[in-house]
């Protein structure tokens, strides 16, 4: 029963956070007769955030790949904002270090412009900071610099 319950928890939660991202970008989401740039809303007011950090801490493969890969390549090949940044912290580490698929996934976002970093106390925790690093990801202490992007104007974080 427990494990009914926190499988209906986990999914619940996915859907939570797939609707919202397609609430964060509007029509934006590419699918059925849909095209990646209409997420664009360039008439609404206020300044626009050029820059977005999106901060991977879930250790669930399914989370990376249906909901945080998924917005963080598609936010940078859309142009929604001009720099992605995809933050790799605390179990996300181990798991991209081992997980083929996803270290697939990362390297298209990374052709396509993406930037990804990781935080090296993390990745040392786990002792997968070589590893990342083989895979074309910066690793370095990160704590000082998602300080400045979550302090910074213009900068845009989410958290997955």
């Amino acid at each position: 029963m427990k494990g009914i319950v926190l499988g209906y928890l986990r999914d619940t939660v996915l859907v939570g956070l797939c609707i919202g991202a397609i609430g964060f970008v509007g029509s934006g989401c590419a699918g059925p007769g849909g095209s990646e740039s209409a997420g664009r809303d360039d008439a609404s007011a206020g300044p626009r955030a050029d820059s977005l950090a999106v901060l991977w801490t879930s250790g669930d493969p399914a989370v990376a790949e249906k909901v945080c890969f998924m917005y963080t390549h598609n936010a940078k090949k859309a142009g929604w904002f001009d720099r992605v940044v995809l933050i790799v912290w605390g179990p996300s580490a181990k798991l991209l270090s081992e997980d083929e698929r996803l270290q697939e996934y990362v390297e298209r976002m990374l052709a396509d412009g993406v930037e990804v970093k990781a935080c090296k106390a993390c990745a040392d925790s786990y002792g997968v900071s070589d590893r990342l690093a083989e895979l074309g990801i910066e690793v370095k202490y990160m704590g000082r610099p998602l300080t400045r992007m979550l302090k910074a104007d213009g900068w845009e974080v989410l958290t997955f």
